[in-house]
Protein backbone atom coordinates (compact mmCIF):
# COMPACT_ATOMS: atom_id res chain seq x y z
CA UNK A 1 0.00 0.00 0.00
CA UNK A 2 1.55 3.48 -0.87
CA UNK A 3 -0.08 7.29 -0.38
CA UNK A 4 -1.10 6.85 -4.35
CA UNK A 5 -2.59 3.73 -4.45
CA UNK A 6 -4.46 3.48 -1.41
CA UNK A 7 -3.65 6.18 1.19
CA UNK A 8 -3.85 9.56 -1.11
CA UNK A 9 -4.37 11.53 2.16
CA UNK A 10 -1.18 10.14 3.94
CA UNK A 11 2.70 10.68 3.33
CA UNK A 12 4.57 8.09 1.18
CA UNK A 13 6.38 6.68 4.27
CA UNK A 14 3.25 6.99 6.80
CA UNK A 15 1.37 4.45 3.87
CA UNK A 16 4.09 2.09 3.96
CA UNK A 17 4.19 2.19 7.89
CA UNK A 18 0.68 1.04 7.39
CA UNK A 19 1.05 -1.65 4.63
CA UNK A 20 3.96 -3.13 7.04
CA UNK A 21 1.44 -2.87 10.00
CA UNK A 22 -1.35 -5.06 7.96
CA UNK A 23 1.51 -7.50 6.99
CA UNK A 24 2.29 -8.26 10.60
CA UNK A 25 -1.36 -8.66 11.00
CA UNK A 26 -1.50 -11.15 8.74
CA UNK A 27 1.76 -12.73 8.89
CA UNK A 28 2.94 -12.95 12.45
CA UNK A 29 -0.21 -12.27 14.07
CA UNK A 30 -2.58 -14.55 11.79
CA UNK A 31 -5.28 -12.30 12.16
CA UNK A 32 -8.08 -13.81 9.34
CA UNK A 33 -7.97 -11.57 6.21
CA UNK A 34 -11.76 -10.18 7.14
CA UNK A 35 -9.85 -8.74 9.90
CA UNK A 36 -6.91 -7.09 8.57
CA UNK A 37 -9.56 -5.72 5.90
CA UNK A 38 -11.58 -4.29 8.58
CA UNK A 39 -8.84 -2.70 10.37
CA UNK A 40 -7.14 -2.00 7.19
CA UNK A 41 -10.44 -0.03 6.35
CA UNK A 42 -10.75 1.55 9.84
CA UNK A 43 -7.45 3.36 9.88
CA UNK A 44 -8.03 4.75 6.56
CA UNK A 45 -11.14 6.30 7.72
CA UNK A 46 -9.31 7.75 10.61
CA UNK A 47 -6.48 8.96 8.44
CA UNK A 48 -8.36 10.36 6.21
CA UNK A 49 -11.07 12.41 8.79
CA UNK A 50 -7.74 13.67 10.40
CA UNK A 51 -6.04 14.69 7.29
CA UNK A 52 -8.85 16.58 6.26
CA UNK A 53 -9.24 18.00 10.08
CA UNK A 54 -6.04 19.27 9.85
CA UNK A 55 -6.34 20.47 6.29
CA UNK A 56 -3.02 18.50 5.56
CA UNK A 57 -1.73 15.43 4.14
CA UNK A 58 -0.90 13.51 7.58
CA UNK A 59 2.72 12.36 8.10
CA UNK A 60 4.18 10.04 11.12
CA UNK A 61 4.68 13.96 12.96
CA UNK A 62 1.37 14.82 11.93
CA UNK A 63 0.18 12.15 13.88
CA UNK A 64 1.78 11.71 16.35
CA UNK A 65 0.92 15.29 17.47
CA UNK A 66 -2.34 14.59 16.96
CA UNK A 67 -4.95 15.25 20.36
CA UNK A 68 -7.52 13.53 22.13
CA UNK A 69 -10.25 16.17 20.76
CA UNK A 70 -9.39 15.14 17.21
CA UNK A 71 -9.78 11.49 17.92
CA UNK A 72 -13.31 12.03 19.78
CA UNK A 73 -14.29 14.11 16.98
CA UNK A 74 -13.56 11.45 14.65
CA UNK A 75 -15.35 8.97 16.56
CA UNK A 76 -18.60 11.56 16.88
CA UNK A 77 -18.56 11.50 13.71
CA UNK A 78 -18.36 7.53 12.58
CA UNK A 79 -21.37 8.11 15.27
CA UNK A 80 -23.43 10.62 13.53
CA UNK A 81 -22.94 8.22 10.24
CA UNK A 82 -24.56 5.14 12.62
CA UNK A 83 -21.91 3.11 13.27
CA UNK A 84 -23.01 1.16 16.03
CA UNK A 85 -20.49 1.01 19.93
CA UNK A 86 -19.20 -2.25 18.57
CA UNK A 87 -17.93 -1.08 15.47
CA UNK A 88 -16.22 1.86 17.29
CA UNK A 89 -14.46 -0.08 19.89
CA UNK A 90 -13.43 -1.96 16.93
CA UNK A 91 -12.50 1.04 15.27
CA UNK A 92 -10.08 2.00 18.25
CA UNK A 93 -8.57 -0.93 18.80
CA UNK A 94 -7.34 -1.26 15.21
CA UNK A 95 -6.21 2.09 15.90
CA UNK A 96 -4.04 1.26 18.69
CA UNK A 97 -2.45 -1.48 17.49
CA UNK A 98 -1.35 0.58 14.76
CA UNK A 99 -0.18 3.21 17.11
CA UNK A 100 1.86 0.62 18.78
CA UNK A 101 3.25 -1.05 15.54
CA UNK A 102 4.52 2.50 15.38
CA UNK A 103 6.14 2.69 18.85
CA UNK A 104 8.02 -0.28 18.85
CA UNK A 105 9.28 0.51 15.11
CA UNK A 106 10.35 4.03 16.80
CA UNK A 107 8.52 5.59 14.26
CA UNK A 108 6.73 8.15 17.23
CA UNK A 109 2.76 6.55 17.90
CA UNK A 110 -0.67 8.18 18.80
CA UNK A 111 -0.65 9.07 22.16
CA UNK A 112 -3.99 10.52 22.07
CA UNK A 113 -5.25 7.46 21.83
CA UNK A 114 -4.52 6.28 25.50
CA UNK A 115 -6.51 9.09 26.67
CA UNK A 116 -9.93 8.48 24.87
CA UNK A 117 -12.03 6.21 26.33
CA UNK A 118 -13.99 3.45 24.17
CA UNK A 119 -17.48 3.47 23.75
CA UNK A 120 -19.61 1.54 26.12
CA UNK A 121 -21.04 -1.77 24.43
CA UNK A 122 -24.42 -3.76 25.61
CA UNK A 123 -23.37 -7.21 26.25
CA UNK A 124 -25.63 -9.35 24.16
CA UNK A 125 -26.01 -12.98 24.70
CA UNK A 126 -25.82 -15.49 21.86
CA UNK A 127 -29.03 -16.68 21.11
CA UNK A 128 -29.03 -20.35 20.67
CA UNK A 129 -32.33 -22.89 18.82
CA UNK A 130 -34.04 -24.80 20.58
CA UNK A 131 -32.88 -28.55 20.33
CA UNK A 132 -35.14 -30.20 18.50
CA UNK A 133 -35.39 -27.08 15.77
CA UNK A 134 -31.02 -27.85 15.76
CA UNK A 135 -31.97 -31.45 15.03
CA UNK A 136 -34.10 -30.65 12.00
CA UNK A 137 -31.83 -27.88 10.25
CA UNK A 138 -29.74 -31.57 9.36
CA UNK A 139 -33.02 -33.15 7.93
CA UNK A 140 -33.49 -32.64 4.08
CA UNK A 141 -36.92 -33.15 4.55
CA UNK A 142 -37.97 -29.31 5.41
CA UNK A 143 -37.27 -28.36 2.03
CA UNK A 144 -38.19 -30.99 -0.05
CA UNK A 145 -40.20 -28.84 -2.19
CA UNK A 146 -37.53 -26.85 -3.61
CA UNK A 147 -36.73 -26.92 -6.82
CA UNK A 148 -32.97 -28.01 -6.30
CA UNK A 149 -31.36 -31.34 -6.86
CA UNK A 150 -30.87 -33.72 -4.19
CA UNK A 151 -27.24 -33.81 -3.84
CA UNK A 152 -27.60 -29.68 -2.72
CA UNK A 153 -30.09 -30.44 0.03
CA UNK A 154 -27.77 -33.60 1.20
CA UNK A 155 -25.02 -31.12 0.65
CA UNK A 156 -26.73 -28.07 3.23
CA UNK A 157 -27.74 -30.82 5.74
CA UNK A 158 -24.14 -31.95 5.96
CA UNK A 159 -23.28 -28.49 6.44
CA UNK A 160 -25.26 -27.97 9.31
CA UNK A 161 -24.78 -31.05 10.69
CA UNK A 162 -21.07 -29.80 11.15
CA UNK A 163 -22.08 -26.88 12.96
CA UNK A 164 -24.25 -28.30 15.42
CA UNK A 165 -22.85 -31.67 15.88
CA UNK A 166 -18.98 -30.31 15.75
CA UNK A 167 -19.66 -26.55 17.11
CA UNK A 168 -17.50 -25.46 14.00
CA UNK A 169 -17.46 -22.17 12.54
CA UNK A 170 -18.70 -21.85 9.47
CA UNK A 171 -15.30 -20.91 7.61
CA UNK A 172 -13.89 -24.08 9.44
CA UNK A 173 -16.49 -26.70 8.09
CA UNK A 174 -16.19 -24.70 4.73
CA UNK A 175 -12.22 -25.03 4.84
CA UNK A 176 -12.08 -28.76 5.22
CA UNK A 177 -10.43 -30.49 2.85
CA UNK A 178 -11.99 -33.94 1.14
CA UNK A 179 -9.36 -35.66 2.82
CA UNK A 180 -10.12 -34.68 6.44
CA UNK A 181 -13.97 -35.98 5.87
CA UNK A 182 -13.94 -39.56 8.01
CA UNK A 183 -14.42 -42.44 5.77
CA UNK A 184 -16.53 -43.93 8.28
CA UNK A 185 -18.36 -43.90 11.95
CA UNK A 186 -15.27 -45.64 13.71
CA UNK A 187 -13.30 -42.34 13.15
CA UNK A 188 -14.45 -40.30 15.80
CA UNK A 189 -12.86 -37.10 15.06
CA UNK A 190 -11.57 -34.36 12.56
CA UNK A 191 -8.76 -31.90 12.40
CA UNK A 192 -10.05 -28.53 12.30
CA UNK A 193 -8.00 -25.56 10.74
CA UNK A 194 -9.47 -22.79 13.27
CA UNK A 195 -8.59 -18.85 14.09
CA UNK A 196 -5.12 -18.16 14.07
CA UNK A 197 -4.18 -21.46 12.08
CA UNK A 198 -4.77 -23.33 15.60
CA UNK A 199 -5.50 -26.66 14.56
CA UNK A 200 -7.93 -28.96 16.94
CA UNK A 201 -9.06 -32.23 17.16
CA UNK A 202 -12.95 -32.20 16.98
CA UNK A 203 -15.30 -35.47 18.19
CA UNK A 204 -17.83 -36.10 15.57
CA UNK A 205 -20.43 -37.76 15.76
CA UNK A 206 -22.26 -40.91 13.82
CA UNK A 207 -24.95 -39.00 12.41
CA UNK A 208 -22.66 -35.82 11.01
CA UNK A 209 -19.97 -38.73 9.83
CA UNK A 210 -23.35 -40.63 7.70
CA UNK A 211 -24.29 -37.00 6.66
CA UNK A 212 -21.25 -36.24 5.06
CA UNK A 213 -21.00 -39.92 3.61
CA UNK A 214 -24.20 -39.06 2.14
CA UNK A 215 -23.48 -36.22 0.74
CA UNK A 216 -20.21 -37.03 -0.86
CA UNK A 217 -22.02 -40.15 -2.57
CA UNK A 218 -24.44 -37.78 -4.34
CA UNK A 219 -21.89 -35.32 -5.12
CA UNK A 220 -21.79 -35.03 -9.17
CA UNK A 221 -19.01 -33.30 -8.45
CA UNK A 222 -14.66 -35.10 -8.55
CA UNK A 223 -14.14 -34.38 -5.29
CA UNK A 224 -9.96 -34.21 -5.08
CA UNK A 225 -8.55 -35.14 -1.66
CA UNK A 226 -6.39 -31.96 -1.38
CA UNK A 227 -9.52 -29.99 -2.49
CA UNK A 228 -12.38 -28.38 -0.64
CA UNK A 229 -14.89 -31.39 0.62
CA UNK A 230 -18.06 -29.07 0.57
CA UNK A 231 -18.34 -27.43 -3.22
CA UNK A 232 -21.21 -25.22 -4.96
CA UNK A 233 -23.24 -26.37 -8.44
CA UNK A 234 -20.35 -25.79 -10.63
CA UNK A 235 -17.55 -27.30 -8.16
CA UNK A 236 -15.84 -24.58 -6.99
CA UNK A 237 -15.26 -23.95 -3.03
CA UNK A 238 -18.72 -23.66 -1.76
CA UNK A 239 -19.69 -19.93 -0.46
CA UNK A 240 -20.86 -19.19 3.42
CA UNK A 241 -23.44 -16.95 1.30
CA UNK A 242 -24.42 -19.90 -0.13
CA UNK A 243 -24.85 -21.66 3.43
CA UNK A 244 -26.20 -18.34 4.46
CA UNK A 245 -29.13 -18.56 2.39
CA UNK A 246 -30.41 -21.73 2.31
CA UNK A 247 -30.58 -21.86 6.35
CA UNK A 248 -32.29 -18.46 5.12
CA UNK A 249 -34.67 -21.07 3.19
CA UNK A 250 -35.08 -23.38 6.01
CA UNK A 251 -36.19 -20.74 8.66
CA UNK A 252 -38.58 -20.45 6.18
CA UNK A 253 -39.74 -23.78 6.31
CA UNK A 254 -39.61 -24.47 10.26
CA UNK A 255 -40.81 -20.96 11.09
CA UNK A 256 -37.75 -20.11 12.97
CA UNK A 257 -36.75 -16.52 13.76
CA UNK A 258 -34.17 -14.16 12.29
CA UNK A 259 -32.04 -15.03 14.76
CA UNK A 260 -31.32 -19.19 13.60
CA UNK A 261 -28.44 -18.24 11.60
CA UNK A 262 -25.12 -20.86 10.69
CA UNK A 263 -23.73 -19.17 13.84
CA UNK A 264 -26.13 -19.80 15.68
CA UNK A 265 -26.21 -23.56 15.41
CA UNK A 266 -22.30 -22.89 17.20
CA UNK A 267 -23.97 -21.52 19.76
CA UNK A 268 -26.06 -23.82 19.87
CA UNK A 269 -23.87 -26.55 20.14
CA UNK A 270 -21.93 -25.34 23.09
CA UNK A 271 -25.24 -24.32 25.36
CA UNK A 272 -27.19 -27.19 24.99
CA UNK A 273 -23.58 -29.24 25.91
CA UNK A 274 -23.15 -26.88 28.90
CA UNK A 275 -26.52 -27.23 29.84
CA UNK A 276 -26.86 -30.95 30.07
CA UNK A 277 -23.42 -30.81 32.23
CA UNK A 278 -20.22 -30.04 29.83
CA UNK A 279 -17.18 -29.47 31.49
CA UNK A 280 -16.18 -25.46 30.77
CA UNK A 281 -12.63 -26.55 29.95
CA UNK A 282 -13.78 -28.97 27.30
CA UNK A 283 -16.36 -27.18 25.84
CA UNK A 284 -13.32 -24.05 25.47
CA UNK A 285 -11.77 -26.85 23.49
CA UNK A 286 -13.91 -27.65 21.33
CA UNK A 287 -14.97 -24.75 19.84
CA UNK A 288 -11.38 -23.47 19.83
CA UNK A 289 -11.82 -20.51 22.30
CA UNK A 290 -8.14 -19.24 23.04
CA UNK A 291 -9.98 -17.46 26.64
CA UNK A 292 -12.29 -19.67 29.24
CA UNK A 293 -13.96 -16.23 29.39
CA UNK A 294 -15.16 -16.19 25.83
CA UNK A 295 -16.40 -19.77 26.71
CA UNK A 296 -18.23 -18.49 29.73
CA UNK A 297 -20.59 -16.57 28.45
CA UNK A 298 -22.53 -19.87 27.05
CA UNK A 299 -22.83 -20.43 30.94
CA UNK A 300 -24.82 -17.01 30.96
CA UNK A 301 -27.27 -18.38 28.63
CA UNK A 302 -28.28 -21.17 30.70
CA UNK A 303 -28.62 -18.72 33.63
CA UNK A 304 -30.65 -17.07 31.62
CA UNK A 305 -32.90 -19.33 30.49
CA UNK A 306 -33.46 -19.96 33.63
CA UNK A 307 -34.42 -17.27 34.76
CA UNK A 308 -36.85 -16.91 32.28
CA UNK A 309 -38.77 -19.73 32.57
CA UNK A 310 -39.10 -18.91 36.26
CA UNK A 311 -40.32 -16.05 35.98
CA UNK A 312 -43.05 -17.27 33.02
CA UNK A 313 -43.74 -20.32 35.40
CA UNK A 314 -43.57 -19.42 38.79
CA UNK A 315 -46.87 -17.97 41.12
CA UNK A 316 -45.18 -15.34 42.91
CA UNK A 317 -42.82 -14.08 40.36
Amino acid sequence: MTASNGLPFASAELAAEVAGWLTQLAGERRMSPKTVEAYARDVSQLLSFLSGHAGARMTLASLSKAKPLDIRAFMASRRAEGVSSRSLARVLAGARSFARFLERRGKGGIGALTLVRGPKTAKTLPRPLAVADAKRMTDTAPRAGEEREQWVLVRDAAVFALLYGCGLRISEALGLKRCDAPADVAISSIRVMGKGGKLRMVPVLPQVVRAIAEYIALCPHGLAAEGPLFVGARGGPLSPRIVQLAMARMRGALGLPENATPHALRHSFATHLLARGGDLRAVQELLGHASLSTTQIYTAVDTQRLLDAYRSAHPRA
